[in-house]
């Protein structure tokens, strides 16, 4: 299943593009399920037909669906009590009522991506689209599998089961409980729904597709969106300028997006959508838009080039359009390296050939970080 991802800042129109997409990919023969993590119904709005916590028909080939937070959030901490009443009971606590649960932050975050792993793994579609949070929630959205997945291996390393014949002694000696199998196992567990889940966002058949007015801060918020998905291994398939006004509207407010459309043109793939002079409701609407459909794959190489020959040094290109050097960092851990480009940064593995090297210094030529390293010829065969 193909796979479309849409953003944008706040009130730039994504969830209408995305119901758009949604409802033209599904008129031209595709199984369609559109997804969305917007508490209230916003995509329902657009589209003419209630969406909630179970998958709804809009019409010929086209499902919506909005997952819901809070009973998913119940149902994991009901199972997390459960499990753990030996622990709770040690500690005196009370058990809480699925009632006076409400959602934790990131609760929404964690059920969407277990919608859209859901969705993806499942063969009733031929396209998903996900109407993702505005620009900066989805940023850290589509950051979150990877990340809690290095959390829980450094919390909880994989390698430490192995010792679990040895709990029930060392707790004996220790005289404190240890840490009981069904906590490893529950470990593996979201670890195996994480890589599902970034698998999904890092699949050669998923797009991102970013959606914004062609203005000032539709500009910024755009520049900001494409720095932050470099820095994931992604760029934008699509840029969908928004909201265009026609000719006959105040000179000064055309000029403007006039300017801002010619800059976005320098650097990517504009679709434009006029502005209907109203809020789009419903079908027709919807379908005057005239949305592209077809998606181009988002993800980015990372190649490491071999110059050993030539200069004694493997260069790992890192694709960064719109960095600046002044706000570039770099720090090597073990065998991690943290990026940092403006307000964003990543911790990456490196490469296997790179870690038997140590870092020889870095340039940014063209947007792209070149990152040079040279064999440590403690580990490196053969440079001693």
């Amino acid at each position: 299943m193909r796979t479309l991802l849409i953003t944008g800042p706040g009130g730039s129109g994504r969830t209408t593009v995305a119901a758009a997409t949604a409802l033209a990919a599904a008129r031209d023969g595709d199984r369609v399920l559109v997804l969305s993590a917007d508490r209230s119904d916003t995509l329902g709005a657009v589209l003419g037909t209630a969406t909630g916590p179970s998958p709804v028909e809009v019409g010929e080939r086209l499902t919506a669906w909005r997952p819901d937070a809070a009973a998913g959030f119940r149902d994991d901490l009901a199972a997390f009590q459960e499990r753990a009443t030996s622990a709770l009971d040690l500690l005196g606590a009370s058990r809480l009522d699925p009632e006076e649960v409400t959602p934790l932050p990131g609760a929404e975050e964690l059920t969407l991506l277990r919608a859209l792993r859901d969705a993806a793994l499942s063969e009733r579609h031929d396209l998903l689209v996900v109407d993702l949070p505005a620009t900066p929630h989805a940023l850290a959205l589509l950051a979150l599998p990877e990340e809690l997945r290095r959390y829980l291996r450094r919390l909880l390393p994989p390698e430490r089961q192995a010792a679990r014949a040895l709990r029930p002694v060392l707790g004996r000696l220790a005289g404190v409980p240890m840490p009981a199998e069904w906590l490893y196992e529950t470990a593996a567990r979201w670890d195996v729904e994480l890589a599902a889940a970034e698998a999904v966002v890092a699949d050669k058949r998923t797009a991102v597709r970013l959606v914004a007015e062609p203005g000032p801060a539709g500009a910024d918020a755009v520049h900001g969106a494409t720095l932050a998905l470099a820095l994931r291994g992604l760029r934008p398939d699509l840029l969908v300028a928004n909201r265009v006004a026609p000719e006959d509207w105040p000179a000064g407010f055309v000029a403007q997006q006039r300017k801002i459309l010619e800059e976005w043109r320098e650097s990517y793939d504009v679709q434009v959508v006029p502005h209907l002079g109203l809020d789009p409701r419903g079908g027709d609407d919807l379908a005057a838009l005239d949305v592209p459909v077809n998606a181009r794959p988002s993800t980015v190489e990372w190649p490491v080039t071999d110059r050993l020959a030539d200069d004694g040094v493997l260069v790992w290109n890192i694709p960064l359009p719109g960095a600046v050097r002044d706000d570039l960092d770099l720090v090597r851990r073990g065998d991690e390296l943290v990026v940092t480009a403006g307000p964003f940064r990543r911790i990456v593995p490196l490469p296997s050939a790179l870690r038997r090297c140590t870092v020889d210094g870095a340039a940014l030529r063209d947007g792209v970080l070149q990152i040079r390293f040279a064999p440590d010829p403690h580990l490196w065969p053969g440079t001693r």
